[in-house]
């Protein structure tokens, strides 16, 4: 988009008496002087050179009143940059277990909750780089889409306050990533797209769901982590039970090799406390560097002040120009008067 294409004015109607500047050139704004025969006096190069000046300035003072009055702006754009970022899609466990702290317990005192950590530490990681987009969703029994997709970072850090209501018992993390995958809409093919899993536990996927979880993770090819909020003295996901190893008896253990299935970039954290939840969060920022397009509103600019401006200058030129005739004027009337009383002798001298 050109800079003239994005010109405008709020009443283009009154820039139809922009030719009214011309009259400059027509009618001369300064005082006319008879002489008997102007080719008599040598060429002035300079009084020439003001004159045009003058007529020059007088073109700006009602072009510039006139575009004043117009209302004249610069619409404005969207520029599209690149930045350092990413396209993250939180995926927050709202089951009843959150409510309890890491040791399993009600929080009591200046003990923190899974969730009220988690949400104190995701909040401090949205904002931590400018341009990262951020979608949230909630997920216990149901999901809920919190906030979409947006680089909005005070609206998401609202949306993972806004998750403080207690949890359900039941854990369904499928129907979640099936309501956090679509987040990422369709967009450039190199921007990083993460879905961040928060969760202190899982349930059992059923095979059904599989299938379709597998072909849209496989479309959008996102890269997958999950923050495993891990209860002291629970199984660990890499902890192999000692009886039957099914879905059923270790769900923790059987999500982690689901995700390890999807042939996409994938990393799991255990984190024991909120140190640990931290870093893991350090860790995820660290590793996704990836440029990232952005897009950056320029407001409409009023240019109103700058045509006024212009008139001034050039009101400020012709006012100059009436002083500096008036000081000539002046100076001649004095010099003829001082010059009167001799003439005068002269007179009286040669009727005597």
């Amino acid at each position: 988009m050109t800079l003239l294409s994005r010109l405008g004015a709020t009443l283009p109607q009154i820039l139809w008496l922009l030719p009214l500047a011309l009259l400059p050139l027509v009618v001369c704004s300064q005082r006319r002087t008879l002489v008997s025969a102007i080719a008599a006096a040598p060429a002035d190069g300079l009084s020439r050179t003001i004159g045009w000046a003058l007529r020059l300035a007088g073109i700006v003072a009602i072009g510039g009143l006139i575009l004043a009055l117009s209302g004249p702006y610069r619409s404005g754009e969207t520029i599209t940059r690149t930045g350092i970022g990413a396209q993250i899609s939180m995926l927050i466990d709202r089951s009843g277990s959150m409510n309890e702290t890491f040791a399993g317990k009600q929080p009591s005192g200046a003990e923190e909750s899974k969730a009220a950590a988690s949400r104190r530490l995701l909040a401090d990681f949205v904002g931590s780089r400018a341009h990262d987009q951020f979608a949230v969703t909630a997920f216990s029994t149901s999901p809920m889409l919190v906030v979409p997709m947006t680089d909005r970072h005070a609206a998401v850090r609202a949306a993972i306050a806004a998750i403080d209501r207690p949890g359900l018992d039941y854990t369904n993390v499928a129907r979640g990533l099936g309501m956090a995958l679509p987040q990422f809409g369709a967009g450039a093919a190199q921007v990083s797209r993460v879905v961040l899993l928060v969760s202190d536990g899982a349930a059992v996927i059923d095979p059904k769901i599989q299938g379709p979880l597998r072909a849209e993770i496989a479309k959008i090819h996102p890269n997958l982590y999950w923050l495993f909020l891990r209860t002291k003295g629970s199984p660990s996901i890499y902890d192999k039970p000692a009886g039957e190893d099914t879905p059923q008896a270790a769900p923790e253990r059987h999500l982690d090799l689901f995700f390890k299935s999807l042939g996409v970039p994938y990393r799991a954290f255990e984190a024991e406390g909120p140190e640990q939840v931290a870093e893991a969060i350090r860790q995820i920022e660290s590793l996704e560097r990836d440029p990232i397009p952005y897009t950056e509103q320029r407001p409409r600019r009023d240019l109103t002040p700058w045509a006024y401006a212009l008139a001034m200058a050039g009101l400020l030129v012709l006012v100059a120009g009436k002083l500096l005739e008036a000081d000539l004027q002046g100076g001649g009337r004095a010099a003829a008067a001082r010059t009167a009383p001799d003439d005068a002798t002269d007179e009286r001298r040669l009727a005597a």
